[in-house]
């Protein structure tokens, strides 16, 4: 049995949500010790080129996991290419009321409905001054609106968000698509998906001429949505030159769960379960979008053959977040490995 095993056998003793918390206490003092790093792979690295940077490898880790940017050299040191913190909004908020993070462990799957807890973009900011040095990779901060913060007035909290991150970021994710914030999905309809994606990119041409650096913009979407409104988003995300897409977040679809206990909790279900309905998007937006507009691919990866699944349906980087609870840090070995 090695290392991972064993702890992953104490911690799933424990609340899914303390246990997350003890983990990342477990990776700070690791990262601050400058202990971190004998998780890495030695596996020659594959740079790739994608939204006109640069990644050590293809693989990264998936928002939700670094919610505060506290950690991000930690998990740098597990070999990731790139590490995506967040979700980040403007003011602090505590999320949904607990229990919000439940284990369903025979699909080695999670469901959970945190609702965007984070210390807010000032204090997320400081953070991740402070957590990204020696970290050579990528770094992503995906952006969210308060739960307080009405659809009508989300492009306020977007936008704020937006001009903070600038110049902290290596790319900015702009998530539209967590089923654990009231309405946050209406986003994703073609009204108000122009009304906040227009402005952004515009504001980001803003603040390129202003600062000389070019901050990629990438949208996650969701899983749950039909083909016509996939088809519908990616004109949309051709007409506005999208940076990338982000496919995709958690599904609210208890299909492959329903003989579980824990089925009928509400909330985003990851993990397993959702990795070929991933693939399914992936490949829709792959066909309209061709190769204009890269697919950041995740969901459901637990092994390298899952990746490489991502890859061929047309997915130009991989993210992990459940897989890496049920497989440790070795699963990050095998996907740096494979070739695309």
């Amino acid at each position: 049995m090695n290392f991972y095993k064993i702890a992953r056998s104490l911690l799933f003793r424990l609340d899914a949500e303390r246990a997350h918390h003890l983990t990342l206490s477990g990776l700070r003092m690791a990262q601050r010790l400058g202990i971190a790093s004998f998780m890495r792979s030695n596996a020659p690295q594959e740079p790739v080129k994608v939204m006109g940077l640069s990644f050590p490898n293809r693989v990264g880790l998936a928002a939700g996991l670094d919610k505060s940017g506290d950690c991000i050299a930690g998990f740098g040191s597990m070999g990731f290419g790139f590490v995506e913190v967040g979700t980040i909004t403007p003011l602090a908020q505590d999320g949904n009321p607990k229990p919000r993070l439940f284990r369903i462990r025979e699909h080695q799957a999670i469901i959970n409905r945190m609702g965007f807890n984070n210390p807010g973009i000032e204090t997320a900011l400081k953070n991740i001054q402070k957590s990204r040095k020696g970290f050579d990779g990528i770094l992503g901060i995906n952006i969210g609106k308060n739960k307080i913060t009405p659809n009508e007035n989300a492009l306020d909290d977007y936008v704020h968000c937006f001009r903070k991150s600038y110049g902290h970021a290596d790319y900015i994710a702009v998530n539209i698509s967590s089923p654990n914030t009231s309405g946050l999905r209406e986003l994703q309809t073609p009204k108000f998906a122009r009304e906040l994606l227009s402005p952004l990119m515009k504001e980001k041409e803003k603040l390129k001429e202003e600062t000389g650096k070019n901050v990629p913009v990438a949208v996650k979407i969701d899983p749950d949505m039909g083909n016509d409104q996939i088809k519908d988003l990616s004109d949309l995300f051709n007409e506005l030159q999208i940076d990338a897409v982000i496919a995709t977040n958690t599904t609210v679809s208890r299909m492959s769960i329903s003989d579980h206990r824990l089925s009928n909790e509400k909330g985003g279900l990851s993990g397993a379960p959702l990795n070929e309905r991933s693939n399914e998007v992936i490949a829709e937006l792959h066909a309209e979008l061709k190769d204009k507009i890269p697919i950041i691919g995740v969901g459901g990866i637990n092994s390298k053959k899952d990746a490489e699944e991502k890859l061929s349906a047309g997915a130009s980087l991989i993210q992990i977040y459940t897989g890496l609870i049920y497989q440790g840090p070795s699963l990050i070995k095998q996907l740096v490995r494979m070739e695309k």
